[in-house]
């Protein structure tokens, strides 16, 4: 019985990556051996246990037979006659195809170490088609390591366009999509992802909403890139640079959904293209069954991402109905993330990256001036229910029009 540390922590440790989770590989063992050692056993589809003592994940040499469609299309096979390089042959890149033996030694059957000093993200084998999930991990890979200069092997986006093209990517089930692209978001570089998508034409299968963007123009004056689409990944960009948070990003990713629906006819305009942004950032919520934390978040920043751009022409009256719409005053949290969100968005065009943008903070002196009504003079008067509240929106109207912009 041999014990390998494999994956991802021996290529980020060769890389100098930093990395948190260890997965081990035991090869020449049988579940009962394991478990007699104190392991725990937690895997379903195939034998993985649990150390006693550092709770990492040890799983049995195994080797897989696609049997049926999609991801979860697989027979597995774990013994102990299951050598380590058949394990690694079904590992989806060369670079996760190394392993590390207890003295220290690398073993990289498939020159995953080449291809790691080359920078080059490269399918092991022609197994690599039978699992859709992998093109996901590829896109979210580039996201990953993009700033250490990694390409994609022209050779394995081949593969992954006839995947697309074979309908393997349909087989993807909406919570496996999300796991990846919040992953994704995650990563220093989350544009490749939605880059690396498109060029294998998966995106359009997986979010067609975003993948119709691109394509379509905007008004120069205000949008030198032109294009949609190319405007939502420099907004995704700004909004790495302002915040690690993913829900941010998400925001700033779907926070232009609306144009792709616009009727050509009206282009390069895009009237009211905020509501119907929101609309379909809940349709899509939905399908891919995101977390509501996101989702709030994601449709507010469609639907009210120019009352922001229009701050400081917006009415008192206005600013306060639309803090009101935005929940600012009980998810404060939010509100400041809605912000950020909207100023990835003012950024994210050629020559706007580095201009400053005081929209954002007139709306945080807005807030805090809204908030600081006193409700005890109110009370007192004998205003409550619905003539309360119309009090207290009118204080808060006359303090922000007190406020400098």
């Amino acid at each position: 019985m041999k014990t390998y540390l494999v994956g991802g922590a021996v290529r980020d440790e060769l890389l100098g990556y930093p990395h948190k989770e260890k997965d081990w590989v035991v090869v020449g063992a049988t579940p009962a051996q394991m478990i007699a050692s104190g392991f725990q056993q937690v895997g379903k589809d195939f034998p993985v246990f649990l150390h006693p003592d550092t709770k990492e994940e040890y799983a049995l040499a195994r080797t897989e037979r696609k049997t049926a469609p999609g991801y979860k299309g697989f027979v597995v096979h774990a013994d102990a006659d299951v050598t380590l390089k058949q394990d690694l042959e079904r590992r989806d890149l060369t670079i996760n195809a190394l392993a590390k033996d207890e003295t220290g030694a690398v073993i990289d059957p498939f020159n995953g170490l080449d291809d790691l000093n080359d920078r080059v993200l490269r399918h092991v084998s022609a197994a690599f088609s039978e699992d859709p999930v992998r093109i996901l991990r590829v896109a979210r890979f580039a996201a990953r390591y993009d700033h250490l200069g990694f390409s994609v092997a022209a050779e394995t986006l081949q593969l992954m366009k006839n995947m697309v093209a074979n309908g393997e990517v349909d087989a993807l089930v909406p919570e496996r999509v999300w796991q990846e692209m919040a992953k994704a978001l995650g990563e220093r570089s989350p544009w490749r992802f939605i880059e690396i998508l498109r060029d294998c034409n998966a995106l359009e299968h997986i979010f067609p909403e975003l993948d119709c963007l691109f394509g379509v123009p905007q008004p120069a004056e205000h949008h030198p890139e032109i294009d949609s689409g190319i405007h939502t990944l420099m907004v995704l960009q700004q909004a790495c640079k302002l915040s690690e948070d993913t829900q941010v990003r998400f925001a700033a990713l779907v926070h232009d959904l609306g144009k792709g629906v616009t009727p050509r006819s009206q282009w390069p305009h895009h009237v009211e293209h905020e509501a119907r942004g929101a609309e379909i950032v809940l349709d899509v919520c939905k399908r891919l069954r995101i977390p509501n934390e996101y989702r709030d978040l994601a449709e507010r920043t469609a639907r009210f991402h120019l009352h922001y751009h229009r701050a400081l022409e917006l009415k008192p009256k206005t600013v306060v109905r639309t803090l009101e719409q935005l929940d600012a005053f009980r998810k404060p949290l939010r509100f400041e993330k809605f912000l950020l969100a909207c100023e990835a968005d003012a950024r994210g065009r050629p020559g706007y990256q580095n201009k400053a943008f005081p929209q954002g903070a007139y709306l945080r002196k807005a807030i805090e001036a809204a908030k600081s009504v006193d409700l005890q003079p109110l009370l007192l008067q004998g205003h409550k229910g619905e003539e309360l509240a119309e009090k207290i929106r009118q204080e808060r109207v006359r303090l922000v029009a007190a406020i400098e912009k």
